[in-house]
C-alpha cells in the first residue's frame, strides 16, 4: 500500500505505509533537508500547524499546544464541518531527543497508539520513520481506515514547508 508524492524539487519522495505486525504501523519518507530542520518542523507548534493537517481532510486545527520535552504534553483541537463539537487529541511526550527522536502517547481513547518518530540524517537528507504501536489489531485497522490514510499527504505538505 505504499504511495508516492511529488517532492518540491521535482524528484519523487516516496512515502511508504506498512503494516509491520498485527499492532504496528510504520511510515517512512526521506526529506531533502538536514535532521535539525525536519525536527524543527515536528517540534515547533507554528511550523507543525502548517503541515500536519491533510488539506483534503476538511479539518481545521483550532489549537496546537505542544510542550516538547520528556514528560511534557500536547493537545491538538480540530474542527470538522460534519461534527458539532471540536475533536481533541492529546498525550504525553515519553522521550524527546532533539534532532533524533520523539516518542508520545495518544491518550484520547483506550485504542490510542504510542508513536515513535526518528530522524536519521545522511548527506543532508533526513529519513523520517514514524512507528505506531497500537494496543490491539482492531485499533491499528481503525487507524489505517482513518487518519493513517492522510500520512502521505501530510508528508508531502511537510516537503512543501521544508522547500520554503
Amino acid at each position: 500500500m505504499p504511495k508516492e508524492n511529488e517532492g518540491s524539487t521535482g524528484t519523487t519522495n516516496h512515502t511508504a505505509v506498512e503494516r509491520k505486525s498485527d499492532r504496528e504501523l510504520v511510515v517512512t519518507r526521506t526529506f531533502d533537508a538536514p535532521a535539525h530542520i525536519v525536527f524543527e518542523a515536528w517540534s515547533n507548534p507554528e511550523l507543525f500547524k502548517v503541515w500536519w493537517v491533510p488539506k483534503s481532510a476538511g479539518l481545521s486545527l483550532l489549537s496546537c499546544d505542544m510542550d516538547i520535552r520528556t514528560g511534557g504534553s500536547y493537545r491538538l483541537v480540530f474542527r470538522h464541518p460534519a461534527f458539532d463539537q471540536p475533536m481533541a487529541f492529546f498525550g504525553t511526550y515519553k522521550e524527546v531527543t532533539p534532532n533524533k527522536r520523539l516518542v508520545w502517547t495518544n491518550e484520547e481513547s483506550e485504542q490510542g497508539a504510542v508513536t515513535t518518530v526518528t530522524f536519521e540524517e545522511n548527506d543532508g537528507k533526513t529519513l523520517v520513520t514514524l512507528h505506531e504501536l497500537y494496543p490491539t489489531e482492531a485499533a491499528r485497522d481503525e487507524a489505517l481506515a482513518g487518519s493513517a490514510d492522510g500520512l502521505p499527504e501530510q508528508f508531502a505538505q511537510l516537503d512543501e514547508l521544508l522547500a520554503s
